[in-house]
């Protein structure tokens, strides 16, 4: 019995739990402006904001991640979205800057209980055959809330400016509520206790990021960092970039973001799992990363609409392919500490989501060019670094 017949309420319960968690992320787009406003907040302060959830994701995810080993997927899960609601209710009450703040370091303290219980959950129920489409349709899940949250948020707020904060609360709500009564633990009782013989790294979130490099799924975690960090450099100037050089409008921005992000996320959900089973996750993040660096350079030098939408595309979709190729990747590399790796994947993330966009942002100040020169560079460096790989890398991985 595959996946998609013995575990489908189960995805489809996780899945609908990461959607919720990035939708809600994506709703302060649109109402942002607003907000600042209506509170009289000035720019450096909403990136602030935006720093603020990436901190603490970055500091809470490994500590998650071992939670997840030691009492359950399930509890994160939940825990997670609790903690998600309480920011999002939050964040549409207050008036305070400082309140504001503690709603988004909720909120990324929601997101780190909630992304390495959901990626290990993943890996506990797909066989090693299945686990790059498990894995596949969580990603989807992750890219389709970015696309649609600021969609939802400016919809909503039409009916009020804090509404689209109170429907994410209660929505957060509803669905910790159903994961409690629906949601099996994948992660038994004697498991747990077995782990807890294993051992797992008692460091601090510094040591842990100290010492990640003597392990053999290293090479994966800067892979994800130089990802996050490629990616958020990107996007994060890519409206002022195309703004400067081409004139584009916010419509046609939106709509050039959107179509490369649906786009990734089909690729996800449908062809994803035939793509890493036929080529193998190695080859696969290394022709992506070869491919987003070649394209992020080539945006320096297109000068029509439809060619920035066709490369702004492919980049998308090789950073959503080489997402949860490498998330596969190290889930086989874990063996037992599912939680543990999937909270180093969250951490490696959330450094690359904070780092990035402070580069692009000081590069884009001096030269409109230099943050995509940047992270086309730290993408062909990876690449060279992924051809690379060790050999007992190459050896761990053959053994599935």
């Amino acid at each position: 019995m595959n996946l998609f017949t013995k575990n489908r309420g189960a995805l489809l319960l996780l899945m609908l739990n990461i959607f919720l968690v990035f939708t809600g992320i994506g709703l302060v787009i649109p109402i942002m402006p607003t907000y600042m406003r209506d509170l009289h907040i000035s720019g450096s302060i909403v990136g602030l904001l935006v720093a603020a959830f990436s901190l603490t994701q970055l500091l809470f995810s490994p500590l998650a991640g071992k939670w997840s080993d030691s009492f359950g997927r399930k509890k994160m899960i939940v825990s997670g979205m609790v903690i998600f609601a309480m920011s999002e209710l939050l964040f549409g009450a207050v008036s305070s800057p400082v309140l504001l703040f503690t709603s988004r370091m909720l909120g990324g303290i929601g997101a780190a209980f909630i992304m390495p219980a959901v990626m290990a959950y993943t890996a506990d129920m797909t066989s090693n055959e299945e686990r790059a489409k498990g894995m596949g349709f969580i990603n989807a899940a992750i890219t389709t809330g970015f696309i649609i949250g600021p969609g939802i948020g400016g919809f909503i707020a039409s009916y009020g400016v804090r509404i689209p904060f109170y429907a994410a609360a209660l929505a957060g709500g509803l669905a910790a509520i159903i994961t409690i009564i629906v949601l099996p633990e994948s992660f038994q009782a004697k498991q747990r206790k077995d782990q807890r013989l294993i051992n797992t790294p008692k460091q601090s979130l510094v040591s842990q990021l100290l010492h990640s490099y003597r392990e053999p799924y290293f090479l994966s975690l800067i892979i994800v960092f130089v990802m996050s960090f490629g990616l958020a450099n990107y996007e994060t100037v890519f409206g002022l970039f195309v703004d400067k050089k081409f004139s584009f409008t916010p419509n046609d921005i939106a709509f050039i973001i959107t179509f490369g992000s649906i786009s990734g996320a089909v690729v996800q959900a449908t062809v994803f799992g035939w793509i890493l089973n036929r080529f193998g996750e190695k080859k696969v993040i290394s022709i992506c990363l070869l491919v987003c660096s070649l394209f992020v350079l080539l945006t320096l030098w297109v000068n029509t609409y439809w060619m920035i939408v066709v490369v702004t595309f492919i980049v998308f979709l090789s950073i959503d392919i080489l997402r949860p190729a490498i998330s596969t990747q190290m889930s086989k590399l874990a063996e037992e500490q599912q939680g543990f790796v999937a909270g180093l994947n969250s951490a490696y993330t959330s450094l690359g989501n904070i780092i990035g966009p402070v580069i692009a942002g000081l590069l884009f100040d001096l030269d409109i060019n230099w943050p995509y020169i940047s992270a086309a560079v730290v993408l062909a460096v990876c690449f060279v670094l992924s051809l690379g790989q060790r050999a007992k890398l190459k050896v761990k991985i053959s053994e599935f």
